[in-house]
């Protein structure tokens, strides 16, 4: 019976491929300097909660006599520094480490894999496909980065022939740092969207753009890449790299709306779907041209989709009531926060759109990354961007001046605040009295420092 450890085990993604591993009978032990709920309370519930914070040299070189055994493998999260008491004992008694791609292709490597890559859309994307799957009674393992209606968990891993990937192009740990998606060697591959992310990591648009040239470069010979033809950066990469793989386009289905929502205009009718967005529609398309190359009918795919109800917090709503309308969703990058607006204001076109928007990741609230987001909140009626001054200081980043943001979003009317209570008075009045419906939007892969939007909201 192998026993994994793991360095970081709190993080949001590593702590659930300890418990897959858990589940499937492996001994798994682990340690983080802080832990918070969810996954504070996931893996004490499983027995997997470190019994104190910090790092200790002998949980991985235990002292003789004290009934511990030392781990067959490491897996190292990014959370983890290069420093880290318990990766230098490993490395010191030649213990295997592995970053937590490595691993995942360690135990898939017998799989058939699908990697779902991009700048943004593949959350969404890889649920989608999974939730196909799920309803053909198809047996399959999976890794997604957010919670899915439906799957109790966001990592799986049994026996089953099939791994459905969400890869992500950030760096996989201290000690490896290409990016996740390189380690995954998919046979069936996305490619939806290449938009600068990560600016801490990639300083400049053509290194981020470099990665992807370098995963496509990486595929084997004739590995199917279903990439999003409707976006000029990815028809660029795939130009420049896609002469030893198998690139096919996919693009927006025919749609129309009824009620705020889309109806699909495919050749075996009109399928209505419970997600809306031109964004979630090619989205859409794309995790059914992967669910095909699978063996899945077309009319099935549409049979399946149309109960689809979304990712948590893409595009999840949060209340309703007369005359309001709350959704939240992750977006934080330019090409999301654009996206987003403009399918509330296609589908909801009677509404009157404010919209939230917290600069929260270090790529946001870095002044030489805001000049991305020029026009990104155009669509909305009433535009609010707000960051914190404790998020600032917490990535060691420069203070941020109101006005100064105000002209990289090109938005003279921009609410630009940066104190919690003045947020929460200026989300009231703005979304009280007004002569139509109201669609709030609230935007970040953050909390606004915790604030309870159903008591903010209340008429």
């Amino acid at each position: 019976m192998k026993h994994i450890h793991f360095i970081a085990i709190g993080g949001a993604i590593m702590h659930q491929l300890a418990l897959a591993l858990q589940r499937q009978g492996y001994i798994v032990t682990g340690s983080d300097d802080e832990i918070t709920d969810p996954a504070k309370g996931n893996l004490k519930a499983a027995g997997l909660l470190p019994e104190h914070f910090g790092w200790f040299s002998d949980k991985i070189t235990p002292s003789p006599g004290s009934g511990k055994t030392a781990p067959d493998a490491i897996v190292l999260g990014m959370h983890a520094k290069a420093d880290n008491p318990e990766l230098i004992a490993a490395k010191q008694a030649g213990i295997p480490v592995y970053s937590f791609p490595q691993y995942v292709y360690e135990v898939s490597k017998n799989k058939k894999r699908v990697v779902v890559a991009g700048s943004h859309g593949k959350t969404t994307i890889t649920s989608m496909i999974m939730h196909i799957l799920k309803h053909q009674g198809i047996n399959f393992d999976y890794l997604v980065g957010a919670r899915v209606a439906g799957f109790e968990q966001s990592v799986q891993l049994t026996d089953a022939p099939l791994i459905v990937l969400e890869g992500d192009e950030y760096p996989a740990s201290v000690e490896e740092k290409r990016p996740k998606i390189f380690f995954y060697h998919p046979h069936i591959s996305v490619l939806s969207g290449v938009a600068w992310d990560h600016i801490n990591v990639f300083p400049t648009y053509e290194i981020y753009f470099n990665q992807f040239e370098q995963y496509l470069q990486g595929l084997d010979n004739g590995v199917k890449v279903f990439y999003n033809n409707e976006d000029s950066e990815v028809q660029r990469v795939i130009a420049g790299n896609g002469q030893n793989i198998a690139p096919v386009p996919y693009q927006t289905p025919p749609f129309h709306y009824e009620d705020g929502f889309p109806v699909m205009d495919t050749a075996a009718g009109p399928v209505k779907v419970s997600v809306f967005g031109r964004h979630n529609l090619l989205n859409m398309q794309a995790a059914i041209d992967v669910c095909m190359e699978l063996g899945v009918a077309e009319k099935d795919c549409y049979a399946a989709i149309a109960s689809f109800t979304g990712a948590a917090r893409r595009l999840e709503k949060v209340k309703e009531e007369e005359g309001l309308l709350v959704y939240r969703d992750f977006a934080h990058a330019p090409s999301k926060l654009k996206a987003t607006l403009n399918a509330v204001r296609e589908a909801y076109p009677d509404h009157h759109l404010v919209a939230c928007f917290e600069l929260h990741t270090f790529s946001s609230l870095n002044e030489k990354f805001l000049s991305e987001y020029e026009h990104s909140m155009d669509a909305a009626d009433d535009a609010i961007v707000y960051f914190s001054h404790h998020a600032l200081d917490l990535k060691g980043l420069p203070p941020l001046d109101r006005e100064a943001v105000r002209k990289y979003f090109a938005r003279n009317d921009v609410n630009v605040i940066d104190e919690r209570p003045k947020l929460e008075e200026t989300v009231k009045k703005l979304i009280t009295n007004k002569d139509k419906p109201v669609f709030l939007l609230l935007m970040s892969s953050g909390t606004f420092d915790g604030i309870d939007w159903n008591a903010v909201s209340s008429h």
